[in-house]
């Protein structure tokens, strides 16, 4: 069982940067692939990153590419998510996830409760 808590939101002015931050319980953490998902209002929940138990591989939605960066530390099992160049339509409720396999599509074993970036123009 791993149990995922998210941390790092808040309001940004576009443009700038954010780190999120999910530590995870339970010692098979470096043992999963770990995402970050987020959710806009009146929208579906979407894919934005994730990266492999090593961190030797990183994937990324297009939408952020270049402006996120996925990294975990599992001495202190905790995955990241840097976000610079924040815009408005960054806006969402970010996920960690714990999961099975990257896919596509992913399939997430484990969710966090999620944090809200809310980035103003």
């Amino acid at each position: 069982q791993v149990q995922l808590v998210e941390s790092g939101g808040g309001l940004v002015q576009a443009g700038r940067s954010l780190r999120l931050s999910c530590a995870a319980s339970g010692r098979t953490f470096s043992s999963y692939f770990m995402g970050w998902f987020r959710q806009a209002p009146g929208k579906e929940r979407e894919f934005v990153a994730a990266i492999s138990w090593n961190g030797g591989n990183t994937y990324y939605a297009d939408s952020v590419k270049g402006r996120f960066t996925i990294s975990r530390d599992n001495a202190k099992n905790t995955v990241y998510l840097q976000m610079n160049s924040l815009k408005p339509e960054d806006t969402a409720v970010y996920y960690c996830a714990g999961l099975l396999t990257v896919g596509p599509p992913p399939a997430v074993r484990y969710w966090g409760q999620g944090t809200q970036v809310t980035v103003s123009s």
